[in-house]
């Protein structure tokens, strides 16, 4: 059965909250060591006359990483640093897969790589690596109790 990382949803994030009229509502389960979330763009989502912009795939790959982070090790971070290669076009309307994972996790920080891939052949379409810092302690727990409520984080 498919582990549902993102349960609360209802919230404003532009990445994945239902509450937010405008955002992406991505839902992300746990493949293995990894999360994944499947999206097709709209056409609001355009850049260039029928391509994704830019700035929605770097948010598809920034949320993929951070929950990919939440779900390893359990704590709430921030992205601190994020470096993307656009390897091809992504077309509007175009099925995605977003897959996120952990290389390395540190006691304040962890180190991520996320990909879309188009959801149908497989090809790899962009990809990112970033790194992650821990929250202020006070504000970790304030987000984990809106976020991740039944699971204080602290493992």
């Amino acid at each position: 059965m498919e582990q549902r990382v993102n349960r609360v949803t209802d919230h404003a994030c532009f990445g994945c909250g239902e509450q937010n009229p405008i955002g992406l509502r991505l839902v992300f389960y746990r493949r293995a060591e990894a999360v994944e979330a499947l999206f097709t763009s709209r056409a609001e989502h355009e850049g260039y006359a029928g391509l994704v912009h830019g700035g929605i795939l770097a948010t598809l790959l920034d949320e993929a990483m951070s929950w990919a982070v939440i779900a390893k090790t359990h704590h709430l971070m921030v992205t601190a640093r994020m470096e993307i290669t656009y390897r091809q076009p992504v077309e509007v309307g175009q099925p995605l897969r977003v897959v996120g994972w952990v290389e390395q996790q540190r006691a304040r920080s962890a180190r991520a790589r996320a990909a879309i891939h188009d959801a149908t052949a497989g090809d790899l379409l962009v990809e990112a690596h970033g790194l992650f810092l821990r929250a202020p302690e006070e504000r970790e727990r304030a987000w984990w109790s809106r976020y991740v409520p039944g699971d204080s984080g602290q493992r």
